[in-house]
């Protein structure tokens, strides 16, 4: 079963790489230089080992319970993991340590809860500030007027590492809308680096299944892809 799972996932990877490729070249980008986060939500453990084989390292999850349990099963996963959703300040010590990349950070207080939950583990955690580009009411993510603080603040605590940003745009085939939202992100990442708040490494987390060809082409370094590659969770 395992085996032809993981056939029907390479398939549809290599028409994802196929795209990003086109997508990349129009805008003059080496198609190398976007990651794929495989978002493993709400699919059963076999299908995130099926992806792995298939040749995905970086695995994403919504929820935090559903990604400890994987992990607890799978402890010695060849993968990387993400945290793509929300998450909540009281989560912040199960989290640490556990994910490779926290893809949400959204306030100064989640900040200084991770940072409290790493100094407790005498690490260094990898984050990107979740930003809602769009300013949509029902989307989670700091406002784009605040992240000049937030990013600032986040760089001064000794146990997070600031790696970059990370957006959702609105569901919409409106390819405008989208790359709107994306190019908003490339340009707020722009003016924190130069205006000196200290990103470690310039990633946008940006793009999924509806919506990745315009984040490529806006400038994403990670692509969060679940349906283009697992199927409607019924594969």
């Amino acid at each position: 079963m395992l085996e032809a799972v993981t056939a029907v996932i390479a398939d549809r990877l290599a028409a994802v790489r196929e795209r990003i490729a086109a997508a990349a070249a129009r805008a003059g980008r080496d198609p190398a230089s976007v990651r794929i986060i495989a978002v493993t939500k709400g699919h059963p453990l076999q299908m995130a080992q099926a992806a792995a084989e298939a040749g995905l390292p970086d695995l994403g999850e919504n929820r935090v319970q559903e990604a400890l349990g994987k992990m607890a099963a799978w402890p010695d996963a060849p993968v990387r993991w993400h945290l793509v959703g929300h998450l909540q300040r009281n989560k912040a010590k199960l989290v640490v340590g556990r994910f490779d990349l926290i893809h949400s950070l959204d306030s100064v207080r989640l900040a200084d809860a991770l940072e409290q939950a790493a100094a407790a583990r005498d690490l260094v955690q990898d984050v990107l500030i979740e930003v809602n580009v769009a300013g949509e009411e029902q989307k989670t993510g700091c406002p784009a007027t605040e992240v000049p603080a937030l990013a600032e603040h986040a760089a001064s605590l000794a146990h997070l590492r600031l790696r970059g940003l990370m957006t959702m745009a609105p569901y919409t085939d409106d390819v405008a809308v989208q790359r709107r939202t994306f190019a908003g992100l490339r340009e707020l990442r722009d003016r924190l680096t130069a205006d000196g708040r200290r990103l470690t490494a310039d990633e946008l987390s940006m793009g999924m299944t509806n919506d990745y060809e315009a984040a490529v082409e806006e400038g994403a370094t990670m692509v969060r892809l679940g349906t283009a590659l697992f199927g409607e969770r019924n594969l």
